[in-house]
C-alpha cells in the first residue's frame, strides 16, 4: 500500500488518540502536504523535531494496528461487500441456487469477523 494512502487510514481509523498537537501535525503533513519546513516554521519546533514526530506518530498508529486490527478487518469487510455486490447482480440475470448460497456464506463471514 502506498504510504501516504496508509498514513491517511492510520490516522483515520486511530488519529483520535494521539495528542492534539500530533494530530495537527500529523494532518498537516498527510492530509494538507505541507514540507516538514512550513510545519516546523508554524509549529515553532525544528525541522528535525516535526520528522521526529511524524515518525513517532507512525509507530504509534502502526502498533494500534497490530494490536486492535480494525484497518484489516475492514478491508476484508469491503472485499467480502464487493463479492456479495458481484453475486447478487450475477444472480439477477441467472437465478442460480449455487449464487444464493455463495451470498449467503459470504454474508456469514462478514458476520463471523
Amino acid at each position: 500500500m502506498e504510504k501516504i494512502v496508509e498514513q491517511g487510514l492510520l490516522y483515520d481509523f486511530y488519529g483520535e488518540l494521539l495528542t492534539k498537537h500530533q494530530q495537527s501535525v500529523y494532518k498537516d503533513v498527510v492530509f494538507n502536504d505541507l514540507s516538514l519546513s512550513e510545519i516546523a516554521d508554524e509549529q515553532g519546533i525544528t525541522r528535525q523535531g516535526v520528522h521526529d514526530l511524524i515518525r513517532r506518530c507512525d509507530r504509534t498508529l502502526l502498533g494500534y494496528e497490530e494490536k486492535l486490527g480494525l484497518i484489516a478487518k475492514f478491508q476484508k469487510t469491503k472485499e467480502k461487500v464487493t463479492e456479495i455486490h458481484r453475486l447478487t447482480e450475477e444472480f439477477s440475470q441467472t437465478q442460480n441456487q449455487a449464487l444464493i448460497e455463495a451470498i449467503g456464506r459470504i454474508s456469514n463471514e462478514i458476520l463471523d469477523l
